[in-house]
C-alpha cells in the first residue's frame, strides 16, 4: 500500500537511510519544499520504502550576447547573480542547479565556479519527464 508520509514513520526512514549507507544527511521532512512524501508498506502496514521530492530550483540566463562588451557583460552577470541569490535565500531556497549546453559548458563552467558554483559529477543526474 502507498500512502502519505506521518511523523509515526519517521524513525523507520531514519532507520533505511542509515541501512542505505549513503553519504548525505538524512533531510528534514518538514521543510515546505518537500512537496510529496509517500511511504510504502508491507502488509502489516510497516514502512518499506518512501519516494520523497524535493523542490529544485533550476536557473536559466538569458543574455543578449551583443549588449555591451565582454567586461559590461560579466559586470552585468555578477550584479544579476548577487541580487538571484539573495532572491532565492529569501524565498527559502537552500541550492540552484544549471544545466549547461555541452558548447558553453567549458568556458562558462569556469565562470561559475569563480562564484562559487560546483560541478557536481559525483552523482549521475536522471529526468523523469512528467508532461
Amino acid at each position: 500500500m502507498v500512502r502519505e508520509y506521518t511523523d509515526a514513520d519517521l524513525n523507520a526512514l531514519v532507520a533505511m537511510h542509515r541501512a542505505q549507507g549513503f553519504d548525505y544527511p538524512f533531510p528534514d521532512l518538514r521543510d515546505p519544499l518537500f512537496v510529496s512524501n509517500l511511504v510504502l508498506t508491507d502488509d502489516a502496514g510497516a514502512p518499506v520504502m518512501a519516494a520523497l521530492a524535493r523542490l529544485t530550483c533550476e536557473m536559466y540566463l538569458l543574455a543578449d550576447p551583443k549588449a555591451g562588451t565582454p567586461r559590461e557583460r560579466y559586470a552585468r552577470l555578477l550584479e544579476l547573480h548577487r541580487a538571484g541569490a539573495a532572491d532565492l535565500r529569501a524565498r527559502g531556497l537552500d541550492d540552484a542547479h544549471a544545466w549547461l549546453p555541452p558548447r558553453i559548458a567549458k568556458r562558462f563552467g569556469r565562470r561559475l565556479q569563480r562564484l562559487g558554483w560546483l560541478r557536481d559529477d559525483a552523482w549521475t543526474p536522471y529526468c523523469k519527464r512528467l508532461r
